[in-house]
């Protein structure tokens, strides 16, 4: 999906390796140039005589055509991937490209397949339910009473997140090319992200602003009422300070946009997309990946003030789920979003919720098909520009990367209409009595999982993880609004269950002898209610790492300048990590090890890793860990875990190489 320019850094961090010249499939692919593995890797797979490397190529094909939003292709080579042995990563992409393509029977039996090849039925329940679910929804298609078309600006390359402008213009972000001589973006074979303007006077596009289009991805904007101000999305390449991707905003002056600046709340190291303003510019709503959110990407809020705006404020729980939750787009008291974690047809999915007393939002609702579809749904915005026309109710935009459509991603109008009343026929006793209507009971209830992940070796928690699956007979201690309650004991599937108050935040730390406490949270601020889902479920799980003493656990993200030993801002979240986690169980001491490549003096690799070592374990005490539950070690090259020929590794077995770990002693 190639909307994913916009709000994922992983395209970010490699963006000025997207055009370097490759030499073979597998660099193409290592290198993130998914438009040139596709031509190069079947050549590798035909070749290739080895079962176990036809899986390896095969799966570097499927994630290829999966990131260029390609997803038949993606299926097929799953599959081969899965028979040619390649293991549980193929089956899991295999199932989850299933239900994307609408095959919603062939990917629940996927899914089941899934949860009996990694010992734990739990983990894609849920994804075997919606299965059942959308397959109604699409039976009851007709009671819907949206129509849906092609909105005829369409190219053969990615178009999506549709604004509306005066006089029939669309403003919309496109990857396709300006011109001929444009650079193409290896990662999709197309253009990089801009802004075009569509007018449906003459069905031309044309590009929107030499000001706003730069040589980095910018889309999904929103406008001021007046049109004179715009808020968008700019994500940064590799040579500029902030590698991410953020929120900037333009002013129009004398038929011109000023150079765009950066919004005042936005933090590095943290990506922000999707804005949407309100209708007379005081809110703006939007979505971030920050790490104090609940999860994935989510939708925040944040309100005009004379410096700025206000500090983002987390929207609630009805909203906001631990996938992503994006494409916002305020229309008074309703809010439509795009979301993965609501049960959904597959990928994105559009919803919508309403505000109630200023600060609850209702339920999530699925739009449903025609609206939704098994691909990725996603930018829904409504029309009050143009006209709606009689008996219509309603009408607008939105994106889809749906099949039959004119390229990946492509943008559609949408039509709400008046649906013919379904004549019913009644007999009324008019002797009975009518009863009096019943008082509504409103509930929410909170369901909780204790779980542990599934390692592919058991013994070693370095190896990759399958899945989780539940812990029998764990505790879970219950913090509300700063106090606590009573110890909950979980049955045999790991489960427990409390009912929720209103507007209360919930703190569950669970434990389990021979594993470290961990906590999750939830709150109920900001949910509202409906009479017609009275009773609201949600879930919450908590995972227990098993301990392994005296293994080395490596951590991820920790890197160093060169000749140096400072902790860099970019290692900062994975150590603020193991500070929670030293924080939650405090009987625990560690050794946290530094260890470097091959390259170099072996002395100066000995004294430079244990700087590093050090440095870390200086960050956690001064976080508050004690020293004495702290030592390090720098170990320089005398433990490789690539044991390669120094002058013939490549970058990759050097950066894995280079890598902290820490080892629980006691």
């Amino acid at each position: 999906m190639k909307k994913v320019l916009l709000y994922t850094v992983l395209l970010l961090c490699f963006a000025c390796s997207y055009t370097q010249k490759i030499n073979d499939g597998n660099m193409a692919f290592d290198r993130k140039q998914f438009a040139v593995a596709v031509k190069m890797l079947p050549e590798d797979y035909n070749k290739e005589k080895s079962l176990v490397n036809k899986g390896k190529i095969a799966f570097k094909l499927g994630e290829s055509y999966k990131r260029m939003n390609q997803n038949e292709k993606a299926i097929d080579w799953y599959k081969t991937a899965y028979d040619n042995s390649y293991g549980i990563d193929a089956l899991k992409e295999y199932a989850f490209a299933l239900k994307k393509a609408g095959r919603y029977k062939e990917a629940k039996t996927a899914f089941k397949e899934l949860g009996i090849e990694i010992g734990s039925p739990y983990e894609y329940r849920k994804e075997i339910s919606a299965c059942d679910i959308v397959q109604g929804w699409i039976k009851n298609q007709s009671l819907n009473p949206f129509q849906v078309k092609d909105a005829g600006l369409n190219s053969a390359d990615a178009d999506y997140a549709p604004v509306i402008l005066q006089d029939g213009q669309i403003l919309f972000t496109s990857d396709r090319k300006v011109n001929t001589e444009s650079e193409t973006y290896n990662w999709t074979g197309n253009g990089f992200s801009n802004f075009w303007q569509f007018d449906a006077s003459n069905f031309e596009s044309t590009s929107f602003s030499d000001v706003l289009n730069s040589d980095n991805n910018e889309g999904t904007a929103t406008f001021s009422s007046d049109y004179s101000t715009i808020i968008f999305s700019r994500c940064f390449a590799p040579d500029k300070e902030d590698q991410y991707c953020k929120l900037m905003s333009s002013e129009l002056q004398d038929g011109a946009w000023t150079s765009p600046k950066m919004l005042n709340f936005t933090k590095p190291m943290v990506n922000y997309g999707h804005p949407s303003l309100s209708s007379d510019g005081t809110m703006l709503y939007f979505s971030s990946n920050d790490p104090d959110g609940w999860g994935g990407y989510d939708i925040y809020m944040s309100t005009k003030n004379n410096e700025g705006w206000t500090e983002p404020k987390l929207l609630s729980r009805s909203i906001n789920t631990e996938k992503d939750d994006k494409f916002p787009f305020l229309d008074a008291d309703t809010l439509y979003f795009a979301s993965e974690g609501h049960t959904g047809m597959g990928g994105l999915d559009i919803y919508k919720t309403y505000i109630q007393n200023g600060s609850r939002w209702t339920p999530a609702q699925n739009m449903l098909p025609p609206v939704n579809s098994s691909a990725d749904d996603f930018g829904l915005v409504v029309d009050y520009v143009n006209k709606v026309t009689s008996p219509d109710l309603q009408h607008g935009y939105f994106s889809s990367s749906r099949s039959g459509g004119s390229g990946s991603d492509d943008i559609y109008k949408f039509t709400k209409i008046v649906l013919p009343p379904v004549e019913v026929v009644v007999d009324i006793d008019t002797t009975e009595t009518v009863p009096e209507p019943q008082k509504i009971e409103y509930k929410m209830i909170l369901n909780g999982y204790i779980v542990e992940q599934i390692y592919k070796d058991p013994t070693n928690p370095n190896s990759p993880v399958l899945g989780r699956r539940p812990i029998p007979n764990a505790s879970v201690d219950i913090n509300v609004n700063g106090a606590s309650m009573d110890k909950i004991t979980v049955d045999q599937n790991g489960f427990f269950s409390i009912e929720m108050t209103e507007e209360t935040d919930y703190y569950l730390f669970g434990s389990k002898d021979g594993y470290l406490n961990n906590s999750n949270r939830f709150s109920s601020k900001g949910i509202g209610k409906v009479p017609s889902n009275p009773i609201q479920e949600f879930e919450v799980e908590i995972v227990l790492d098993k301990i392994f003493t005296n293994k080395e656990i490596v951590l991820d993200n920790i890197y160093y300048d060169l000749d140096k030993w400072d902790i860099r801002p970019d290692a900062e979240p994975t150590l603020n990590s193991l500070y929670t986690t030293l924080n939650q169980n405090p009987n625990i001491k560690i050794q946290l090890n530094s260890h470097t490549d091959c390259q170099g003096q072996d002395l100066y690799n000995q004294n430079l890793s244990q700087k590093r070592a050090q440095s870390a374990i200086e960050y956690l005490i001064k976080k508050g860990i004690e020293a004495s539950r702290l030592s390090a070690v720098g170990f320089g090259e005398t433990k490789l875990a690539i044991d390669c020929a120094c002058n013939k590794c490549t970058d990759a077995e050097h950066q894995s190489n280079r890598r902290t770990s820490f080892t629980i002693l006691e």
